[in-house]
């Protein structure tokens, strides 16, 4: 009878802490993928400064020595699924090709205020 009041409270405690537990790691990927955009983001101003011109691919800042790697995104778990924004318009007088301007998730989940985390 103890051993089923035991199992019974485990349960119950069970029950509470999973849906906290699976809160906290999609917060968890969202600060990760807030700070790898802002990085990023920041590395192709950089490199778009510095050499005149932007990246035409991601693997061209860590190339140049911008990044060291190019991060995993953490909702798709690869490296492979960054979603590049280019443009035709040049930021600066000098520069004298178009190149990548932004950069996005690839995931199609949305965030828990309903935004897409592709339009992070």
């Amino acid at each position: 009878m103890e051993l089923m009041i035991v199992m019974a409270i485990i349960a119950i405690l069970a029950t509470l802490a999973v849906p906290a537990f699976k809160a906290s790691m999609i917060h968890a990927k969202e600060a990760v993928l807030k700070e790898d955009l802002q990085v990023m983001r920041g590395a192709i101003d950089s490199y778009t400064m510095d050499k005149q011109k932007a990246p035409q691919t991601l693997d061209d800042l860590v190339q140049n020595g911008y990044l060291r790697s190019i991060p995993e995104d953490p909702m798709t778990k690869s490296t492979e699924t960054w979603v590049t924004d280019t443009s035709d318009e040049l930021s600066s007088v000098d520069q004298t090709d178009p190149g990548i301007t932004d950069v996005h998730s690839g995931s199609q989940e949305t965030g828990p205020d309903g935004q897409p985390y592709s339009a992070w």
